[in-house]
């Protein structure tokens, strides 16, 4: 037990979530070489090779699937006893967290955030950054970034995934539109229209399929990045959009449009906080991650 400290078993149980040697480092904030030289270090000591490299990354071996569930429970235990004397407490301490958000996460979840922080943490400071989808995991890996919220579901395994919700999706039309009257639309009534639609770094790729799938693709005449532009966009035209729904009643709550239920199935978005491994994050983000969840699920 000289031999074996709290970093090796940190280590394994973190090789074991990411099955790489890379996502491991970027956790540990270590070099790969180091990392390596661990798992060489836990080899020794169980006489097993615990880990097999293959081409979508490490595998673990039965002695190692031996090992994870105690070695987890461990570092758990330990980690909850540590942060009990080095806790970070919300209602004193002082923290800047920065997160990457699309700009649906900013018009419809920041505001709530932003509303329960004075009572719940004074001391903390929120920066706010553009979410692209295809970088903030490495963002997150080399400490740019504490969290992000996303919509699609993303499975690497460098990365923690705490599911918020699943959001559906509404048509959004002008309060004044001449034929689309009423809170619902048919088919026929749509392919009749012209559409905008946002194809962006942010997902929600549901309704372009829905659209594709119904032949209505060809008659979207406007494509967008941001959702946040749409309400400008239709409540002075005739164009249709397709809009996830708590934001949807934001617009409407703010914007002469009104919403419409749609004829076609539209795959939910299954919005998710992305963050750290448990073992990799500090007090503070701990909290983070645990206030986010309580205010946005």
């Amino acid at each position: 037990m000289r031999e074996f400290d709290l970093n090796l078993v940190r280590t394994f149980v973190l090789l074991y979530e990411t099955r790489s040697v890379t996502a491991t480092a970027e956790s540990l904030h270590l070099t790969q070489p180091t990392v390596s030289y661990g798992l060489q270090k836990l080899r020794r000591r169980f006489s097993d090779e615990l880990f097999r490299r293959t081409g979508n990354g490490l595998v673990p071996t039965t002695t190692a699937r031996a090992l994870y569930e105690p070695l987890h429970a461990a570092l758990a235990e330990i980690e909850t006893a540590v942060s009990g004397a080095q806790s970070f407490d919300p209602a004193s301490g002082r923290a800047a967290f920065t997160l990457c958000l699309s700009d649906l996460g900013e018009v419809s979840l920041l505001p709530r955030l932003m509303a329960a922080l004075p009572s719940r943490a004074p001391g903390v400071t929120l920066t706010v950054r553009p979410l692209d989808v295809v970088s903030a995991v490495d963002q997150l890996g080399r400490g740019e970034i504490d969290a992000f919220i996303a919509s699609p579901p993303l499975s690497s395994r460098r990365v923690a995934r705490i599911p918020l919700f699943s959001e559906g999706y509404v048509g959004m039309v002008a309060d004044s539109h001449p034929r689309l009257r009423g809170d619902r639309a048919g088919l026929k009534a749509l392919a009749a229209e012209r559409h905008i639609a946002v194809f962006g770094p942010a997902g929600h790729e549901g309704p372009r399929r829905a659209l594709e799938a119904h032949g209505l693709l060809e008659r979207v005449v406007l494509e967008v990045t941001r959702f946040s532009t749409l309400p400008y966009l239709v409540q002075d035209g005739e164009l249709v959009a397709t809009v996830p729904r708590r934001v949807a009643e934001t617009f409407a709550a703010e914007h002469r449009v009104r919403l419409l239920e749609l004829p076609m199935e539209i795959e939910p978005a299954q919005v998710s906080i992305y963050t750290r491994h448990a073992h990799a994050r500090t007090p503070a983000q701990h909290w983070l991650v645990g206030f986010m969840h309580e205010i946005l699920a």
